[in-house]
């Protein structure tokens, strides 16, 4: 039992690491003419992983902005 959960456990990270190396390999690309093809050559999982990464910091960047906002009109206030 114990010889076969370091078994399990090998291949998992074996196969987190393997994974890992073709994922960041691919994690800069930006939607373009010229990479299309590198576009097209990308598995489902992989756009997902992709367009959430942009959604998370595209909400992360909105939050910033409104939160700056929102000093900025306190500020204001504060002052008159």
């Amino acid at each position: 039992m114990r010889i076969k959960s370091s078994l399990v456990n090998f291949l998992t990270n074996l196969n987190d690491v393997y994974f890992g190396k073709i994922f960041k390999k691919r994690v800069g690309l930006k939607f373009s003419k010229e990479n299309l093809y590198n576009w097209m050559n990308l598995t489902k999982k992989e756009r997902f992983n992709l367009s959430k990464r942009d959604s998370l910091t595209y909400s992360i960047e909105r939050k910033n902005l409104l939160n700056q906002i929102q000093n900025e009109y306190k500020n204001t206030i504060e002052k008159n």
